[in-house]
């Protein structure tokens, strides 16, 4: 059993930067794929950012590359989804996930989900 949670959201102008935080619980983090998905207000769930167990392995949506940074530190339970360059668009809610299999792009294949931060972007 893994739990999540989220930190680091808030309100942002447009260009500036947040860095996300999500917390785990259990001794295994380090064996778990983690993910960071968002969802705006009255869209769908929306794959950001992934990052393999042991952190070589990253890819990012289309929208954010270039800009979002997902990395992990496994001696602190902790992975970090650093967001430079921020625009209205990524307003949203912003969860991590953990994947007992991977690193996936579906949010079907994750296993444990945070409940999620908030990040608002203005103009």
């Amino acid at each position: 059993q893994v739990q999540l949670v989220e930190s680091g959201g808030g309100l942002v102008q447009a260009g500036g930067s947040l860095r996300l935080s999500c917390a785990a619980s259990g001794r295994t983090f380090s064996t778990y794929g983690m993910g960071w998905f968002r969802q705006a207000t009255g869209k769908e769930r929306e794959f950001v950012a992934a990052i393999s167990w042991s952190g070589g392995n990253t890819y990012y949506a289309d929208s954010v590359k270039g800009r979002f940074t997902i990395s992990r530190d496994n001696a602190k339970n902790t992975v970090y989804l650093q967001m430079n360059s921020l625009k209205r668009e990524d307003t949203a809610v912003y969860s991590c996930a953990a994947a007992l299999t991977g690193f996936p792009r579906d949010y079907d294949e994750y296993d444990y989900w945070g409940q999620g931060t908030q990040v608002t972007v203005s103009s």
